[in-house]
């Protein structure tokens, strides 16, 4: 047999096909249902293709994208956090009450808040891999205790469920500019949560894809146990990835305070299970050690999409909750299928 034969016919040195890449993609399912939802809006409701109707749904999309991302990237490594709703709030009021109280300029109580956002995730992290339980359990517990917080923190400084305005205090309109800012392209407004939201997707693939953290992202969600016995440091990663969904937190929080001034402390329950859905459907496997950014960002915009097209459509509202649980469905479906055709392809 020839050198080039066997050269041929080493398989470390056989070229993955065109094919075979894009089957193994995880976000390809996401792609073909968010083509498939523009098409079917594009057609039912007259005003979905106006620019300032992309607007609209960019920016819905980005206001889940900016935590789904973090949340994917949890995903990923196998875990999840059911407080992320809740910390999105408790972000805005720590930020609001502090710069209130303390009559400070509005930039340490955004800072303050970063600070305690980080904290609430690096104790996630903590108790996961110190315990041993279920993140289910401990983000739930979280969840429970930033819930009641949120409520009695809020009533206890400010005697209502709801923050006092912060718009006339030194540094808010710097910080509006940062987090609740309008850009106008075209003479259409976009708002800067979109800036937000495609850097964050930018980072989160740089890392997964380009660095040594995204390889033990993927290590710890495919299998921890395995990944420990080769040097991942597993304690580090996880507790990493919630403090990544206590940043996205942070970033949404400041926008929510900074849009509308005031805050209530009801907020954001029931959100998290948003963010996870949109992760699902953009490929991020319930098992973990599966998934992407670039998924999250496509699941978060057809959650845009279908929101805003239902009510460009001029249907029924109520009808939403159908399509995102049917969505779900077919999105779960469709990327088990593509693994599947993968897998064969190999």
């Amino acid at each position: 047999m020839s050198a080039t034969t066997e050269a041929r016919s080493d398989e470390r040195i056989l070229q993955t096909s065109p094919l075979r890449k894009l089957l193994g993609r995880p976000e390809l399912g996401s792609v073909v249902g968010a083509i498939a939802v523009f098409v079917f809006f594009a057609f039912f409701a007259d005003s979905f293709l106006r620019a300032s109707s992309l607007s609209t749904v960019l920016y819905a999309a980005s206001t889940i994208g900016i935590m789904a991302v973090p949340v994917a990237l949890l995903m990923i490594g196998g875990e999840f956090d059911l407080s992320a709703g809740v910390m999105v709030t408790s972000s805005a009021l720590v930020s609001s009450m502090f710069s209130y109280q303390m009559t400070a300029n509005v930039w340490v109580g955004v800072g303050v808040s970063l600070l305690v956002t980080l904290a609430i995730g690096a104790f996630n992290g903590f108790m996961l891999t110190r315990t041993g339980l279920p993140s289910f359990i401990i983000t739930l517990g979280t969840f429970l205790m930033l819930t009641g917080l949120n409520l009695g923190f809020t009533k206890l400084i400010d005697g209502t469920v709801s923050t006092k305005t912060i718009a006339d205090m030194e540094g808010f309109p710097s910080a509006r500019e940062v987090f609740a800012s309008t850009l106008t392209i075209g003479g259409v407004g976009f708002k800067v949560t979109i800036l937000w939201w495609l850097a964050l997707v930018a980072v989160a693939s740089w890392i997964l894809l380009r660095t040594r953290a995204g390889n033990w992202i993927f290590a710890v969600g495919g299998n921890k146990d395995a990944a420990r016995a080769v040097g991942v440091p597993v304690t580090k990663t996880k507790i990493g990835l919630y403090m990544g969904v206590g940043l996205g937190a942070w970033i949404s929080g400041q926008h929510l305070l900074f849009s509308y001034d005031v805050v209530q402390s009801g907020e954001g329950v029931g959100n998290e299970l948003i963010y996870i859905i949109a992760a699902v459907i953009g490929g991020c496997l319930i098992t973990g050690g599966h998934g992407s950014a670039v998924g999250s960002a496509v699941g978060a915009f057809i959650f845009g999409m279908t929101g805003k097209g239902i009510v460009f459509a001029e249907w029924n509202p109520d009808w939403f909750k159908f399509f995102l649980g049917a969505m779900l469905l077919l999105a779960t479906l469709l990327n088990a299928w593509v693994r599947k055709r993968a897998e064969a392809t190999k």
